[in-house]
């Protein structure tokens, strides 16, 4: 069906054109009819519609926020891809006006690819074989309406097949059923619900106070020294497949399972083995069939990690529309981007476990991903009145101590505004409330003996080596080197010039403002918001280039470097571990590979699940690759690249969490050598004062988690942090 007006009605709206052009113009109709129609067709139709939403997109991601609008930019290649089509098929059209809209499409195409070029995890959305989620098919029934399509947005709407929404898409209705699993239904179709273990409700002294706030400050300014594990069991023995071995803490969580603790948020560090551990407490507990809600990336490393450690069990990984899983399989894998086509099936099929990988994907509660982890999580709770839940994450907090939030929820520790039955009742055996210091730490504990499972690796897996992050200074030299130079003072003299002309402002007004000036003679406060002011204003800035591109810059400029120490790192240790963040970087890492000649393989966005599989395959086995080349985005979870000692950080991540993620793929359970992380830095540019600030913010989880005694660390923005240092030394350097 066509995505434009039929021809017979562009050639009625054209004859009205015509008429009115022809009077205009003296009667000259036929000079009227095409100039008229041109600029019909040129403001009617999808393209425009594509033009307008791609232009938003780029805006989007120049501001670092292309992730959420992954549903849109996604329906925006659908539907140009679509448009190619039938104008290359339209014989109605001229051959210069055909040549027109291709080129139209083809800007829409370009930016697309500069998109994704600054945002590699949106590459895999350009692939025709990309699963469309339901989020990506209102987005494309949206812009078919504003095409005035209306008819056809319906018809996208029932026909499209389902796939990788991004949850921010208002809900419909979800039909996927796989066949199997109606069999399974009808093979045993009296499941009786399990209530024998139901939990009575609490009414007492707190009845009435708002406990949230309080339970998520008692972990935000802990007492220091404060524990951040549940008390753990000694380990007891258990069965295990032939090859495989617990770690101690590995052991005294499946104690504690077996002891009956059914609901745990895994917070051990990663590569301390949460997956074996998750796996194997649903073999303790009997929590079969057991779903996983893992990201897309990681469904085979779980079909894999199931097999080794639970080989009697059988495995089913739901792709798509769900046809070919095994209804009857004791261990269902689904992930988070097919979840909305699954749900309604899932929340009957009678699970008795249910493990959320990446729990930190679920830290948005208004995220339709979140929604639905949370509404399966009940569904299963009020069939089974203990299942085990399970929440993995090595890293809970990423920003704020609200992200802790969707993740109790999901375990039913909490509801939506008032703690669950059974933390009520810790909190009730407290005798305190939270009027009452003594309250706070007494909370943390209690929601702490609910569940949470804190390891470090320096605590518990003395075998497994010590890591370390060593900064490698490197000069950027030649005309590339002076151009960053020179941005980077034409941005400081940029936030100098807003700086100064509030304090004139301040000076000049009529109404009188109290000045903030510190000992120094600088006005923090108003640094601070000179610095948010040129973040949020982002790509909008037409005066010089912002903190985003400079960064993106300087990671360019870093690559050649990066990869010919990597280089020199394979030739004399063997292999290496590079990580980037643009594929424009990795790219370049690979001509100097190849220039090198350096054996080496890569991990990236745009790739398939057998193409990656194949590129870990590679290295690991394979003793000739002797580096790989990974996305920071698409290989920081979920693998396995321990044969390798040493990491390459050629661009900074915005965040610690990312940044220790990539290292640990490396510093894992099974590593043999001390590892060590060479963070490729500019010197003498705001490179280094981004490391500082990543440094510093990985306080928050230390002190949340593990009740370190440091100063805490509020969710600040690092960008405006970034400026913020800029402009203050540019301050100083001035006075």
């Amino acid at each position: 069906m066509s995505t434009q007006p039929t021809q017979q009605t562009r050639r009625t709206r054209g004859g009205q054109g015509n008429r009115r052009n022809g009077n205009r113009n003296g009667g000259n109709s036929a000079n009227g009819s095409r100039g008229g129609t041109r600029r019909r067709r040129d403001n009617e139709g999808i393209i425009p519609v594509l033009a307008k939403a791609v232009r938003e997109v780029e805006q989007a991601v120049q501001k670092g926020q292309g992730l959420s609008h992954r549903s849109r930019y996604q329906a925006i290649a659908l539907l140009a891809r679509k448009e190619r089509t039938r104008v290359r098929a339209d014989d109605q059209v001229s051959e210069q006006q055909r040549d027109i809209e291709l080129k139209r499409l083809d800007g829409v195409a370009t930016i697309l690819a500069q998109c994704a070029a600054r945002e590699p995890g949106l590459f895999s959305l350009l692939d025709e074989n990309a699963e469309i989620g339901e989020a990506t098919r209102h987005r494309m029934a949206e812009m078919l309406e504003a095409a005035g399509q209306a008819a056809e947005a319906v018809a996208v709407e029932e026909a499209a097949p389902e796939g990788s929404g991004d949850g921010t898409a208002p809900r419909t209705e979800r039909k996927a059923t796989p066949p199997s699993v109606v069999a399974a239904r009808l093979a045993n179709p009296f499941l009786v619900p399990d209530f024998s273990q139901t939990v009575r409700r609490v009414q007492g002294t707190l009845v009435g106070w708002e406990l949230i706030g309080p339970l998520l400050n008692s972990f935000e300014q802990p007492v220091p020294g404060a524990p951040a594990c549940m008390e753990l069991p000694e380990p007891r023995p258990i069965l295990l497949p032939p090859g495989v071995e617990l770690m101690d803490h590995q052991a005294r969580l499946l104690s504690a399972i077996a002891g009956g603790h059914r609901t745990v948020l895994l917070a051990d560090e990663p590569g301390l083995g949460k997956t074996a551990q998750s796996l194997l407490a649903a073999e303790v507990a009997e929590a079969y069939p057991l779903l996983c809600v893992v990201p897309n990336v990681v469904k085979t490393n779980w079909a894999r990690e199931a097999a080794r450690w639970v080989p009697k069990r059988s495995v089913s990984v739901v792709h798509g529309d769900g046809n070919d899983v095994d209804g009857f399989a004791d261990i269902i894998i689904v992930n988070y981007e097919v979840l909305d086509r699954h749900v309604d099936w899932i929340g009957e099929h009678g699970f008795r476990g249910m493990v959320v990988d990446e729990a930190h994907y679920i830290k948005n509660r208004k995220s339709q991903r979140s929604q639905f982890v949370v509404e399966i999580s009940e569904r299963i709770r009020r069939r089974v009145a203990r299942p085990l839940l399970m929440a993995l994450t090595g890293t809970p907090l990423i920003n704020d101590i609200e992200d802790f939030r969707a993740i109790w929820h999901f375990l039913g520790w909490i509801e939506e505004r008032k703690p669950g039955q059974q933390l009520m009742a810790a909190l009730e055996a407290t005798g305190l409330t939270p009027a009452d210091h003594p309250f706070y730490p007494a909370a943390r504990q209690a929601v702490i003996d609910m569940g949470i499972v804190r390891r470090r690796k320096v605590d518990v897996a003395a075998d497994i080596p010590a890591r370390r992050v060593a900064d490698l200074p490197v000069e950027l030299e030649g005309a590339e080197g002076r151009s960053i130079q020179k941005a980077e003072r034409e941005l400081a003299e940029r936030l100098i010039g807003r700086y100064d002309a509030a304090i004139e402002h301040r000076r000049t007004s009529p109404v009188a403002i109290n000045s903030a000036e510190s000992a120094d003679g600088i006005d923090h406060e108003l640094v601070r918001r000179v610095a948010e002011r040129e973040v949020a204003e982002g790509s909008d800035n037409t005066t010089g280039e912002n903190v985003f591109a400079m960064v993106r810059r300087i990671g360019r400029a870093k690559a050649e470097l990066a990869a010919d120490y990597t280089a020199q790192l394979a030739r004399s240790t063997g292999k290496v571990v590079f990580f980037a963040k643009h594929l424009d970087v990795m790219d370049a890492a690979g001509a100097v590979f190849d220039k090198r000649e350096i054996k080496w393989t890569t991990i990236r966005g745009d790739q398939s699940s057998t193409a990656r599989t194949a590129a870990i395959d590679a290295f690991v086995e394979d003793p000739e690759v002797q580096v790989i080349v990974c996305s920071l985005t698409a290989a920081g979870v979920g693998i396995n690249l321990q044969v390798a000692s040493n990491v390459v950080l050629a661009e900074l991540s915005w965040t610690d969490a990312e940044q220790t993620q990539a290292i640990d793929r490396v510093h894992r359970i099974g590593q043999t050598e001390p590892v060590t992380a060479w963070r490729i830095l500019a010197a003498q540019t705001i490179d280094t004062r981004i490391a500082e600030l990543i440094d510093s913010k990985a306080g928050l989880a230390a002190r949340a988690l593990d009740g370190a005694d440091e100063e805490a660390t509020t969710a600040v923005d690092i960008q405006v942090e970034t400026l913020v240092s800029l402009l203050t030394d540019a301050l100083r350097s001035r006075s």
